[in-house]
């Protein structure tokens, strides 16, 4: 029997002029940023703040997710390579972002804010989180241009052939980590609304940690290994700095559903 399964070559250039060059993961990780924006300016709106605060709040987070992811991805997956030659950092444009690392540093980045304007910590993140769940379908739909995090060989139907990379038909774990992303953002989305911009403090942002983390620690297990030394393990690193997150998520869920209206 003869399975068709789907080719995948596409190039992660959408154009290039002289030394300028335009990148699928590039363009979608920036109209993330931008979606999430005119979402946050309308709970913003809605709930009478200033948007000059959200502009502010909008430097910050973009600071600390291309900061913390990049050095998520440093520290965590390939400390070695790019110690021993730090330029490398630098360029972001050749890949190398993880989840994890992004998701503390705009912890960090969120409380530092908080500390500076006249909104909690908690306030912000259970609104912001709504649309990083959207950015993050957005990203991973950018890793599927780019022919990178795929999954491990199958024979489903569905699989994915990734031309730029081998002739060995996988599953496309950038899809399904997009896809669970997207349905966690009208989850949130509908919840919020649901609740009339007044969900209680910290349930979307444990609902958040709970789904995403979980997502991801599942789909782990049919992804390839991103780096040499997960071979063997019986939880990847990614599981790994998941249970903390899907803890601490469930932890934030408990203390809200037990918080008197």
């Amino acid at each position: 029997m003869i399975l068709n399964y789907i080719h995948w070559d596409v190039g992660p250039e959408i154009f290039r002029i002289g030394s300028l060059t335009v990148r699928w993961y590039g363009l979608l990780f920036a109209l993330g940023f931008y979606f999430g924006y005119l979402i946050m300016q309308r709970f913003f709106k809605k709930e009478g703040i200033s948007v000059n605060i959200l502009d502010k709040l909008a430097t910050y987070i973009i600071i600390a997710t291309v900061i913390g992811a990049r050095l998520g991805h440093v520290l965590f997956y390939e400390p070695g390579r790019y110690f021993s030659n730090p330029i490398e950092i630098l360029k972001i444009w050749e890949g190398g972002l993880a989840s994890h690392g992004a998701a503390i540093a705009i912890i960090l980045a969120i409380y530092l804010f908080s500390r500076k304007h006249d909104l909690t910590f908690m306030w912000i993140v259970d609104r912001l989180v709504i649309v990083i769940a959207l950015a993050g379908a957005m990203i991973r739909t950018g890793n599927l241009m780019n022919s990178e995090i795929f999954g491990e060989p199958t024979t489903l139907p569905w699989a994915f052939i990734f031309e730029r990379v081998s002739s060995v038909p996988r599953h496309p774990t950038q899809i399904y980590e997009a896809l669970s992303y997207l349905i966690i953002f009208f989850i949130l989305f509908r919840y919020y609304y649901a609740k009339d911009g007044k969900p209680k403090e910290g349930l979307l942002f444990g609902l958040f940690l709970v789904m995403v983390f979980a997502a991801r620690f599942l789909i782990e297990f049919i992804k390839e290994p991103q780096v040499a030394f997960e071979v063997g393990m019986a939880l990847n690193l990614g599981q790994l700095l998941s249970i903390p997150f899907v803890l601490l998520g469930g932890y934030l869920i408990y203390r809200a559903k037990t918080i008197r209206p």
